[in-house]
């Protein structure tokens, strides 16, 4: 057996995709809390714009039926079913020290988030990571010098190759790459953390992959099954 590779991050973060999506409804409070009482050290989640500004938690971004279905960006806030929650809820829910991964759906909604973020505290950006597209996420680099930025993305979409997005996430101040599980291998992660980005894993469902990601040294894996993230992640640990 090879040996294990260190994190860059310590200790790594096993982030709920969704919530705990594979026992609750996805991105609901319910399934947020559930998640941490599951174990999970971290939350995943959708965000979007509705008309009126406000930053909504949700993965498809439509909401209705048939012929009413209209877009979140359509739609003020208090028209929106209540399942959806805001990211205002969240950290009611949850509180402020649990790191928060958000892909960002709507690009017009990452000055909003760090907004939310900012004003339960200045500490609080600093445990907000946003995903996007590596250009996108680029240009909110400006917007706050705490907030973690990730890139999402493919190996075979990096035309370049992955020594040089590397150095490329270095060069823009984007802090992490997050690439499917499959992606991965220990030369790749020793490749990102050579430049000090971190290296993150989603779509790890089994015990067998999230321990497979976690020996290869990758710093964050997402999961639907927050019980399964937290047995494997203690007994690693």
């Amino acid at each position: 057996m090879p040996p294990r590779i260190t994190p860059l991050l310590q200790p790594p973060i096993g982030f709920a995709h969704r919530g705990a999506r594979a026992h609750e409804r996805e991105n609901t409070i319910e399934s947020f809390r559930l998640a941490l009482r599951l174990g999970a050290t971290g939350i995943e989640t959708d965000a979007w714009l509705t008309r009126d500004g406000v930053v909504v938690l949700d993965h498809d971004g439509v909401v209705g039926r048939l012929l009413n279905r209209k877009r979140i960006r359509e739609v003020v806030r208090d028209a929106l079913p209540a399942h959806i929650p805001t990211l205002t809820d969240l950290y009611h829910a949850i509180g402020t020290d649990i790191p928060i991964s958000i892909d960002v759906k709507d690009p017009d909604a990452a000055g909003p988030i760090i907004e939310v973020a900012r004003s339960f505290g200045p500490h609080v950006v600093s445990n907000l990571w946003l995903c996007g597209d590596i250009d996108q996420v680029a240009s909110w680099r400006s917007l706050d010098p705490a907030v973690r930025l990730v890139d999402s993305t493919r190996l075979k979409r990096i035309s370049e190759g992955p020594e040089r997005r590397a150095a490329r996430l270095a060069e823009l101040g984007i802090d992490a790459i997050n690439m499917h599980h499959t992606d991965w291998t220990g030369g790749m992660t020793t490749l990102f953390h050579r430049l000090e980005r971190y290296a993150f894993a989603w779509d790890a469902q089994h015990e067998r992959v999230i321990a497979a990601a976690l020996d290869m040294g990758i710093d964050a894996v997402y999961s639907d099954w927050s019980d399964r993230l937290a047995s494997v992640m203690a007994a690693m640990q």
